[in-house]
Protein backbone atom coordinates (compact mmCIF):
# COMPACT_ATOMS: atom_id res chain seq x y z
CA UNK A 1 0.00 0.00 0.00
CA UNK A 2 1.31 3.43 -0.94
CA UNK A 3 1.35 6.21 1.65
CA UNK A 4 -1.04 9.07 0.90
CA UNK A 5 0.14 12.59 1.69
CA UNK A 6 -2.87 14.69 2.67
CA UNK A 7 -2.59 18.48 2.70
CA UNK A 8 -5.65 19.70 4.57
CA UNK A 9 -7.09 22.31 6.88
CA UNK A 10 -8.87 24.21 4.08
CA UNK A 11 -11.07 23.85 6.04
CA UNK A 12 -10.58 21.13 8.66
CA UNK A 13 -14.36 20.57 8.50
CA UNK A 14 -13.93 18.81 5.15
CA UNK A 15 -10.46 17.40 5.84
CA UNK A 16 -11.91 15.16 8.53
CA UNK A 17 -14.31 13.82 5.89
CA UNK A 18 -11.35 12.91 3.70
CA UNK A 19 -9.71 11.07 6.58
CA UNK A 20 -12.88 9.12 7.36
CA UNK A 21 -13.70 8.24 3.76
CA UNK A 22 -10.17 7.13 2.89
CA UNK A 23 -9.93 4.85 5.90
CA UNK A 24 -13.43 3.44 5.39
CA UNK A 25 -12.68 2.70 1.74
CA UNK A 26 -9.42 0.93 2.58
CA UNK A 27 -11.21 -1.18 5.19
CA UNK A 28 -13.92 -2.09 2.68
CA UNK A 29 -11.29 -3.03 0.09
CA UNK A 30 -8.96 -5.04 2.35
CA UNK A 31 -11.24 -6.10 5.21
CA UNK A 32 -10.37 -6.79 8.83
CA UNK A 33 -8.57 -4.05 10.72
CA UNK A 34 -6.93 -2.49 7.67
CA UNK A 35 -6.69 1.28 7.45
CA UNK A 36 -4.88 3.71 5.21
CA UNK A 37 -1.21 4.57 5.35
CA UNK A 38 -1.21 8.34 5.26
CA UNK A 39 0.43 11.47 6.59
CA UNK A 40 -1.52 14.68 7.13
CA UNK A 41 -0.26 18.24 7.09
CA UNK A 42 -2.99 20.65 8.15
CA UNK A 43 -2.49 24.35 7.46
CA UNK A 44 -3.94 27.37 9.27
CA UNK A 45 -6.76 28.26 6.90
CA UNK A 46 -7.02 31.85 8.13
CA UNK A 47 -3.66 32.59 6.48
CA UNK A 48 -4.69 30.93 3.23
CA UNK A 49 -8.11 32.60 3.10
CA UNK A 50 -6.63 36.06 3.60
CA UNK A 51 -4.14 35.52 0.77
CA UNK A 52 -6.87 34.16 -1.52
CA UNK A 53 -8.92 37.33 -1.15
CA UNK A 54 -5.79 39.45 -1.61
CA UNK A 55 -5.21 37.59 -4.89
CA UNK A 56 -1.74 36.62 -3.63
CA UNK A 57 -1.58 33.12 -5.09
CA UNK A 58 2.23 33.08 -5.10
CA UNK A 59 2.26 33.30 -1.30
CA UNK A 60 -0.29 30.48 -1.01
CA UNK A 61 1.87 28.40 -3.33
CA UNK A 62 4.85 28.91 -1.00
CA UNK A 63 2.86 27.79 2.05
CA UNK A 64 1.41 24.74 0.36
CA UNK A 65 4.68 23.93 -1.37
CA UNK A 66 6.30 23.74 2.07
CA UNK A 67 3.45 21.48 3.20
CA UNK A 68 4.13 19.27 0.19
CA UNK A 69 7.80 19.04 1.12
CA UNK A 70 6.80 18.08 4.66
CA UNK A 71 4.56 15.19 3.60
CA UNK A 72 7.25 14.05 1.17
CA UNK A 73 9.81 14.03 3.99
CA UNK A 74 7.33 12.06 6.12
CA UNK A 75 7.23 9.30 3.52
CA UNK A 76 4.25 10.12 1.29
CA UNK A 77 4.22 8.54 -2.16
CA UNK A 78 1.75 11.00 -3.67
CA UNK A 79 -0.22 14.09 -2.64
CA UNK A 80 -3.94 14.61 -2.16
CA UNK A 81 -4.78 18.29 -1.71
CA UNK A 82 -7.98 18.36 0.38
CA UNK A 83 -9.55 21.40 -1.28
CA UNK A 84 -10.76 22.39 -4.74
CA UNK A 85 -9.79 26.06 -4.86
CA UNK A 86 -6.13 25.60 -4.00
CA UNK A 87 -5.63 23.32 -6.98
CA UNK A 88 -5.01 26.66 -8.67
CA UNK A 89 -1.43 26.27 -7.37
CA UNK A 90 -1.25 22.48 -7.76
CA UNK A 91 1.66 22.59 -10.26
CA UNK A 92 3.76 24.58 -7.77
CA UNK A 93 2.98 22.14 -4.94
CA UNK A 94 3.89 19.17 -7.11
CA UNK A 95 7.15 20.80 -8.18
CA UNK A 96 8.11 21.78 -4.62
CA UNK A 97 7.34 18.36 -3.18
CA UNK A 98 8.81 16.32 -6.00
CA UNK A 99 5.79 14.03 -5.76
CA UNK A 100 2.84 13.35 -8.08
CA UNK A 101 -0.42 15.04 -7.12
CA UNK A 102 -3.82 13.46 -7.71
CA UNK A 103 -5.71 16.44 -9.17
CA UNK A 104 -9.28 16.76 -7.94
CA UNK A 105 -10.61 18.03 -11.27
CA UNK A 106 -9.06 15.08 -13.10
CA UNK A 107 -10.59 12.65 -10.61
CA UNK A 108 -13.98 14.33 -11.06
CA UNK A 109 -13.71 14.30 -14.86
CA UNK A 110 -13.09 10.55 -14.75
CA UNK A 111 -16.26 10.03 -12.72
CA UNK A 112 -18.28 12.23 -15.09
CA UNK A 113 -17.03 10.41 -18.17
CA UNK A 114 -17.88 7.05 -16.60
CA UNK A 115 -21.47 8.30 -16.21
CA UNK A 116 -21.64 9.70 -19.73
CA UNK A 117 -21.95 13.32 -18.56
CA UNK A 118 -20.96 15.83 -21.26
CA UNK A 119 -22.39 19.03 -19.71
CA UNK A 120 -22.05 19.74 -16.00
CA UNK A 121 -22.80 22.57 -13.59
CA UNK A 122 -20.03 23.76 -11.28
CA UNK A 123 -20.49 25.07 -7.75
CA UNK A 124 -17.54 26.22 -5.66
CA UNK A 125 -15.79 29.29 -4.39
CA UNK A 126 -15.85 32.32 -6.65
CA UNK A 127 -12.26 31.48 -7.61
CA UNK A 128 -13.17 27.97 -8.73
CA UNK A 129 -16.29 29.04 -10.62
CA UNK A 130 -14.81 32.09 -12.33
CA UNK A 131 -11.17 31.22 -13.03
CA UNK A 132 -9.91 28.86 -15.70
CA UNK A 133 -7.68 26.50 -13.69
CA UNK A 134 -10.50 24.08 -12.85
CA UNK A 135 -12.85 24.49 -15.80
CA UNK A 136 -10.12 23.98 -18.41
CA UNK A 137 -9.17 20.57 -17.02
CA UNK A 138 -12.77 19.43 -17.41
CA UNK A 139 -13.09 20.97 -20.86
CA UNK A 140 -9.89 19.21 -21.93
CA UNK A 141 -11.71 15.94 -21.27
CA UNK A 142 -14.63 16.97 -23.47
CA UNK A 143 -16.96 18.18 -20.70
CA UNK A 144 -18.87 21.46 -21.09
CA UNK A 145 -19.02 23.49 -17.86
CA UNK A 146 -21.94 25.73 -16.82
CA UNK A 147 -21.56 28.10 -13.85
CA UNK A 148 -24.23 30.04 -11.93
CA UNK A 149 -24.98 33.66 -12.77
CA UNK A 150 -23.25 36.46 -10.85
CA UNK A 151 -25.71 36.84 -7.92
CA UNK A 152 -25.82 33.07 -7.49
CA UNK A 153 -22.02 32.86 -7.51
CA UNK A 154 -21.84 35.47 -4.77
CA UNK A 155 -24.35 33.50 -2.71
CA UNK A 156 -22.50 30.21 -3.16
CA UNK A 157 -19.16 31.82 -2.26
CA UNK A 158 -20.51 33.64 0.81
CA UNK A 159 -22.15 30.53 2.28
CA UNK A 160 -18.91 28.56 1.89
CA UNK A 161 -16.72 31.04 3.78
CA UNK A 162 -19.18 32.47 6.30
CA UNK A 163 -21.12 29.31 7.15
CA UNK A 164 -19.77 25.97 5.95
CA UNK A 165 -16.10 26.58 6.80
CA UNK A 166 -17.31 27.45 10.31
CA UNK A 167 -19.41 24.30 10.58
CA UNK A 168 -22.71 26.19 10.32
CA UNK A 169 -25.35 24.24 8.37
CA UNK A 170 -28.46 26.32 7.72
CA UNK A 171 -31.68 25.01 6.14
CA UNK A 172 -32.25 28.28 4.28
CA UNK A 173 -28.80 28.01 2.68
CA UNK A 174 -29.53 24.42 1.69
CA UNK A 175 -32.71 25.57 -0.05
CA UNK A 176 -30.87 28.39 -1.81
CA UNK A 177 -28.19 25.98 -3.06
CA UNK A 178 -30.84 23.56 -4.34
CA UNK A 179 -32.46 26.40 -6.29
CA UNK A 180 -29.11 27.09 -7.96
CA UNK A 181 -28.73 23.37 -8.74
CA UNK A 182 -32.15 23.36 -10.41
CA UNK A 183 -31.29 26.49 -12.39
CA UNK A 184 -28.13 24.84 -13.73
CA UNK A 185 -30.12 21.76 -14.73
CA UNK A 186 -32.58 23.98 -16.60
CA UNK A 187 -29.62 25.38 -18.54
CA UNK A 188 -28.64 21.91 -19.72
CA UNK A 189 -26.41 20.53 -16.95
CA UNK A 190 -26.77 16.76 -16.70
CA UNK A 191 -25.32 16.88 -13.20
CA UNK A 192 -23.70 19.36 -10.81
CA UNK A 193 -20.21 19.25 -9.34
CA UNK A 194 -19.97 20.13 -5.66
CA UNK A 195 -16.65 21.80 -6.42
CA UNK A 196 -15.83 22.86 -2.89
CA UNK A 197 -15.05 20.21 -0.32
CA UNK A 198 -17.44 21.83 2.19
CA UNK A 199 -20.56 21.81 -0.02
CA UNK A 200 -21.19 18.13 0.66
CA UNK A 201 -21.78 19.12 4.27
CA UNK A 202 -24.83 21.11 3.10
CA UNK A 203 -26.46 19.23 0.23
CA UNK A 204 -26.46 15.57 -0.73
CA UNK A 205 -27.90 13.48 -3.55
CA UNK A 206 -31.01 12.68 -1.50
CA UNK A 207 -31.94 16.39 -1.58
CA UNK A 208 -32.45 16.64 -5.36
CA UNK A 209 -33.20 14.65 -8.50
CA UNK A 210 -30.25 16.32 -10.24
CA UNK A 211 -27.17 14.06 -10.04
CA UNK A 212 -24.58 15.56 -7.70
CA UNK A 213 -20.85 14.88 -7.91
CA UNK A 214 -19.26 15.43 -4.51
CA UNK A 215 -15.58 16.02 -5.22
CA UNK A 216 -14.56 15.07 -1.67
CA UNK A 217 -15.92 11.54 -2.04
CA UNK A 218 -14.68 11.15 -5.60
CA UNK A 219 -11.18 12.38 -4.71
CA UNK A 220 -10.94 10.19 -1.61
CA UNK A 221 -12.06 7.07 -3.50
CA UNK A 222 -9.56 7.58 -6.31
CA UNK A 223 -6.81 8.25 -3.76
CA UNK A 224 -7.46 4.81 -2.29
CA UNK A 225 -7.46 3.22 -5.75
CA UNK A 226 -4.05 4.75 -6.40
CA UNK A 227 -2.74 3.72 -2.97
CA UNK A 228 -3.83 0.11 -3.50
CA UNK A 229 -2.87 -0.14 -7.16
CA UNK A 230 0.27 -2.19 -6.49
CA UNK A 231 -1.75 -4.67 -4.46
CA UNK A 232 -4.20 -5.06 -7.30
CA UNK A 233 -1.33 -5.64 -9.76
CA UNK A 234 1.61 -7.16 -7.84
Amino acid sequence: MKTIGLIGGMSWESTQTYYRLINQTVREALGGLHSARLVLYSVDFAEIEALQHQDDWDATAEILGAAGQAVAAAGADFIVLCTNTMHKVAPSIEASAGLPLLHIADATATALIEDGVTCVGLLGTRFTMEQAFYRERLEARGIQVVVPDTPQRELIHSVIYHELCLGNIRPESRQAYLEVVNALAERGAQGVILGCTEIGLLIQSADTDVPLYDTTGIHAEQAVQLALAEQAHP
